[in-house]
């Protein structure tokens, strides 16, 4: 009886199988590696705004306090955007005809905000209140990043799950005392092993129950 298959269709059966083992693998590994990504985490990706504006320049160079422009962060869920008049303020004196600043001033003379885009977003399903971090010792630079050093804003840490839950599984290292909270340039001193349990202590932290569900999922 004539032979039905070649004598490599057995290779070729067998390269085939193997082929579809690595492919599987291949992708499962993609769907493991995606949400580490910045297509996804979104980090240091840089958002266009409507104004070119430089924490750099301004909370850097000139010092302005994070306050000032994001009044609401001590007492809301939400840091706050500045409205228009608030950069009048200064600008009504300062580079009055500046071309980088025309979307400003057409702002304040038509009554309609700016529109700034967001550059840390969080899914919907995710709860975060800005004013429990900051008046418990988490500063603003220990999320965001030098953004006294950033000429455009950018999300430098991921925001993802693990990456928030690390610091409630043991948010000793992060804390920091209330002076400190808006000093982008703060690092945790050599000793922050003995002052982290103080200040959790200090500001009545109850870190048995950060990790529950409830705290970021209601």
């Amino acid at each position: 009886m004539a032979q039905i298959f070649p004598a490599y269709a057995n290779t070729v059966a067998r390269a085939a199988i193997l082929g579809a083992a690595a492919l599987g693998c291949l992708g499962l590994g993609l769907l493991i590696a995606l949400p580490a990504t910045s297509h996804v985490t979104r980090q240091d990706i840089i958002v266009e705004q409507p104004v070119q504006f430089s924490h750099e320049h301004h909370a850097g160079g000139l010092g302005i306090d994070c306050r000032y422009c994001h009044t609401s962060v001590e007492q809301s869920r939400f840091a706050g955007i500045p409205p228009t008049h608030t950069c009048m303020t200064c600008h009504s004196q300062l580079w009055t005809n500046a071309e980088i600043l025309a979307p400003v001033r057409h702002s304040l003379a038509e009554g309609v905000p700016l529109r700034w885009q967001r550059v840390h977003v969080l899914p919907d399903y995710v709860y975060f209140d800005h004013s429990v971090h900051v008046t418990n010792g988490v500063g603003c630079s220990s999320c965001h990043g030098a953004i006294n050093r950033m000429p455009q804003v950018r999300q430098v840490a991921p925001l993802t799950m693990g990456w928030c839950l690390n610091c409630h599984r043991d948010p000793t290292p992060n804390l920091r005392p209330e002076s400190e909270i808006f000093n982008m340039d703060w690092e945790p001193p050599p000793d922050q092993a003995e002052r982290g349990p103080k200040l959790l202590e200090h500001y009545g932290i109850r870190s048995a129950h950060l990790t529950d569900c409830s705290r970021c999922h209601r």
